[in-house]
């Protein structure tokens, strides 16, 4: 979901402002192309999976002769190997099947790192959850098992007078190969020879299988700091917390995860030089924007308080401007503290 949240390179204006640096090649690799097979949006998409799947994610730096970042190109995550050298430094080997080893130094690469126990490799979620994870991962293969053998648990096959054991193993394969698995879900059942079936009161609901399931789906949600609703865990989701859940979403999981992100590019790609003048940052007012009426109601208050300027407000609607919204207004009573509102001043 970061991937598809506007990433930007901004410039700082002297007078306290900033406004777009369009005119830095960087700016179109984390906007537009990130090399010429991906786009932006694949390319951290693919980087934000990495960190999410590896707790790292890497990518080889592309500079022009004057230094500037021209591309990216990712890597997969299990391939590299970081080292820390006695100097204090760091490179990364890179295994390809193909060209064998490749040694690319810091200064080469785009290092993303999830929380660290030394500050050199990034440990995921998954790693962390590894408990919750592996039970989820179980309580799956229980339900696949339950489904393909489902005959097992159906019921009883009774006969009246004792078949041996070569009967028994050919009644069993007989009826497997026809009433075993989802397929053959809801198939009759004909046996001669005074045959009983007795079904067992047993179910995946009555032993509470399906409910520590949704309690597993909830662990895992929380590794990643995601409100359940966002997964589709809509047991307790109302109509008046559902917005409340859509803003945590941003404040517990793609905030920090943003921050994290943006931290990794300015110290990656931009210079202390560049640093000093351009910043990276996510444009998540789109993830936060409410409905129509909460939205323009917060825009005509900003406006009445000289917050924003119409075309302000045009902008964040990807509006073209208009002539004349550039000029901010206050309300006419608004005046200084001990100040009257005639020219005079305290009368």
């Amino acid at each position: 979901m970061l991937a598809s949240v506007g990433l930007f390179l901004f410039r700082r204006t002297d007078n306290g402002g900033r406004q777009r640096a369009d005119d830095v090649p960087l700016y179109s690799v984390l906007h537009d192309q990130m090399n010429d097979q991906l786009s932006a949006f694949e390319g951290r998409e693919f980087l934000v999976r990495s960190l999410d799947l590896y707790g790292n994610g890497y990518a080889r730096i592309e500079r022009d002769q004057r230094g500037q970042v021209v591309a990216l190109y990712p890597l997969q995550a299990p391939s590299v190997v970081v080292e820390r050298l006695p100097s204090g430094r760091v490179r990364y080997r890179v295994s390809d099947g193909r060209a064998g080893t490749v040694v690319l130094l810091q200064e080469e690469v785009l290092h993303i790192r999830g929380p660290s126990r030394d500050g050199l490799v990034g440990v995921s979620a998954i790693q962390l959850g590894r408990q919750a994870m592996g039970l989820r991962i179980s309580q799956s293969q229980t339900a696949t098992a339950m489904v393909d053998n489902g005959l097992r648990p159906s019921g009883v096959m009774s006969y009246p007078e004792k078949i041996n054991a070569a009967d028994r193993a050919k009644l069993r394969e007989s009826v497997s190969e026809r009433l075993q698995g989802s397929a053959n879900a809801g198939q009759l059942i004909i046996m001669d020879g005074g045959a009983t079936f007795t079904p067992l009161a047993f179910s995946a609901e009555d032993a509470e299988f399906l409910a520590s399931q949704k309690l597993s789906n909830e662990d895992v949600a929380r590794l990643f700091g995601v409100p359940p609703t966002s997964v589709g865990i809509t047991d307790k989701a109302t109509y008046a917390n559902t917005e409340q859940e859509g803003r945590a979403l941003v404040q517990n999981c793609l905030g920090p995860l943003a921050a994290r992100v943006e931290s990794a590019l300015r110290r990656c790609l931009l210079t202390p030089e560049a640093r000093r003048s351009l910043y990276v940052e996510h444009d998540l007012s789109s993830v936060l924007r409410g409905d129509v009426q909460a939205r323009f109601e917060s825009y005509r208050i900003a406006r009445e308080i000289g917050a924003m300027s119409p075309n302000d407000i045009r902008r964040r609607e990807n509006e073209p401007p208009i002539p004349g919204g550039d000029i901010y207004h206050q309300p006419a009573n608004w005046v200084v503290l001990g100040e009257s509102g005639s020219p005079g001043g305290v009368q």
